[in-house]
Formats: C-alpha cells, sequence, structure tokens
C-alpha cells in the first residue's frame, strides 16, 4: 500500500498506567473516531493493531492496543504514528484536506512567482501553518494555512498560492 493509500490518524504519545495502555493523539477530526479506523497500521506497515479506547485524558485518549500488555511495551510505542486506509476514512468536505496531500506542493505567490514547496503542515494549537522551503528561503517559511493567506489550493495542479503579507 503506497502512502497516497493510507492517512496518518494518530501517534501512540506513550504509555498510560501500568497495564499496558498507552496514551494517543489523535489526528481526527473528532478524536474519538481513530478507533473506528481501526486495525491501525505502524508507517512501515509492519506492525497492526486493533483499538478500545477506554478514556479521556488531557491533550489525547488513553487506549487499549491489541497486542500491548505491559507499560514497557506501551511506552516502547512511543511516538510511533498510526495510519489508516484512505479507503475507510471519509472524504474531506470542500475546502478540507487531509495534511499528507498538501505535502510536497509547489507555493507560488500572487504573481506566479514560485516560492518553494510545503515540506510539513503544522499545528501548534491555533491553526494549520504551513512550513514552506526552497532556494532564497534562509531556513524555512511559516505560512498561517488560513483563506485569505492560502486563497488557492490546487490538488491536481500541485500547487497552492498564498498572498504574503509586505513584511514577509
Amino acid at each position: 500500500m503506497s502512502d497516497q493509500d493510507r492517512i496518518c490518524v494518530g501517534v501512540i504519545a506513550g504509555a498510560f498506567g501500568v497495564r499496558g495502555e498507552v496514551r494517543l493523539k489523535s489526528h481526527c477530526a473528532e478524536a474519538t473516531a481513530i478507533a473506528d479506523y481501526a486495525p491501525l497500521t505502524t508507517q512501515d506497515g509492519g506492525r497492526s493493531f486493533g483499538v478500545t479506547l477506554t478514556g479521556v485524558l488531557n491533550n489525547g485518549l488513553a487506549a487499549r492496543l491489541t497486542g500491548v500488555a505491559t507499560r514497557e511495551e506501551a511506552e516502547a510505542l512511543r511516538g510511533v504514528e498510526l495510519y489508516a486506509p484512505r479507503s475507510r476514512l471519509p472524504d474531506p468536505g470542500d475546502d478540507e484536506f487531509y495534511h499528507t496531500d498538501l505535502l510536497g506542493l509547489a507555493v507560488f505567490d500572487t504573481g506566479g512567482n514560485r516560492i518553494g514547496s510545503i515540506k510539513a503542515v503544522l499545528n501548534h494549537g491555533a491553526s494549520d501553518l504551513f512550513e514552506v522551503t526552497g532556494p532564497g528561503i534562509k531556513g524555512s517559511l511559516l505560512v498561517p494555512f488560513t483563506r485569505t493567506v492560502v486563497p488557492t489550493v490546487d490538488l491536481a495542479g500541485g500547487r497552492v498560492i498564498v498572498d504574503l503579507p509586505e513584511e514577509v
């Protein structure tokens, strides 16, 4: 299964308790929907987990994963991303996108000049940000993913148009 056929729906944030439960950070619009897409696989597809939610925590969920019975096994999975087949997920609505579909898109300004490409889609609580890299950009450029700043997302054309403020 290719990376385009799978979507990262969450990440294991560590152990919870002493009986093998994990802390899950869900990337789903409705956090608890992550269990609906199980079994979930690791990025390399080497492991698969059934998911049973056991509670809601600050910044995440408590869950049991099939095959994980001890705190040590749960802790060893810290940082492991969990994937679901795209076919099991709902189609994104209008003006909604799976982050994986945005990665690598070319970024152009409103004058048609190429700025770079989307390296990552970040979210630190307020809203999504594109991390844009390219020649002429020292480090990376963070672009708020709002309709005002990013008026056009053209998945078929492999590009986005950004209307950057003058001071950038």
